[in-house]
């Protein structure tokens, strides 16, 4: 199928935003977005299909393929309606850069969280919507100003990102393993990797982390994990802020 960009030239977010014509049915985008954020909230991404969403909006399967051209518009979609959820609104801008960086990763995590999914798309973070450029613009433009060069203030802004997304994916990852091995706790958890486990530790090759595993107090705790974590991070940001950049 040729792509809708192909076709006239123009990405999907430029076709959303010319004007509309006068409706003939309540089917849009954002709609089926929506629909296609609930299934894949109850049921996982892999059961988003065209032909499903068509069945919950109670239209033909060719009626929403008149608004989204395939599955990577219908992604885009989804990725752009579920960011939108991370806009701040009003108050935000008065925050320095570290606290509105860390709110924005505090959000998305909370976000990846309620939509799990969003950890099984195809390279999630280099989806281009406007919500998701909001975001970043945001961000950027609270480290603008800091004495940071441009790729500086960029890689600045990715490195915080790529912590937040890989995070949040692996604690994704790990609920769905403990799921899918009836695990409903860390320690369930440990007693089942204990096998292969305790034989490692036992080589004695790894004393410190046989150490962790005997003394560490939060190893169930994801969120404080989460938050330590995001503050190394946002202290190497800083101390590029303090080197100028350097």
């Amino acid at each position: 199928m040729v792509k809708k960009e192909e076709a006239d030239g123009v990405s999907l977010w430029e076709r959303l935003e010319r004007p509309a014509a006068a409706p003939r049915t309540s089917l849009t985008p954002r709609r089926i977005a929506e629909v296609a954020i609930g299934i894949a909230d109850r049921d996982g991404f892999g059961a988003v299909t065209m032909r499903k969403i068509a069945a919950e909006l109670g239209v033909a399967p060719m009626a929403a393929y008149r608004h989204v051209d395939g599955k990577d518009e219908l992604w885009a979609l989804m990725v752009d309606r579920v960011s939108a959820e991370l806009d701040p609104g009003e108050g935000e801008e008065a925050l320095d850069w570290r606290e509105t960086l860390r709110a924005h990763a505090r959000r998305t995590r909370a976000s990846i969280l309620r939509h799990p999914w969003l950890a099984q798309l195809p390279a999630p973070l280099f989806a281009i919507t406007p919500a998701r450029m909001a975001g970043a613009e945001r961000q950027l433009a609270a480290l603008d100003g800091l004495g940071l060069d441009d790729d500086t203030m960029m890689a600045a802004f990715r490195t915080v990102s790529s912590y937040v997304h890989g995070a949040t994916q692996s604690e994704v990852s790990l609920r769905q393993y403990m799921r899918e091995q009836g695990w409903e706790s860390g320690d369930e958890t440990r007693r089942g990797l204990a096998p292969q486990m305790s034989y490692l530790l036992g080589t004695g090759r790894y004393p410190v982390y046989l150490r962790y595993t005997r003394t560490a107090a939060r190893k169930d705790d994801a969120e404080w994990t989460f938050e330590t974590g995001l503050e190394c991070v946002l202290d190497g940001v800083a101390g590029l802020v303090e080197r100028g950049g350097r």
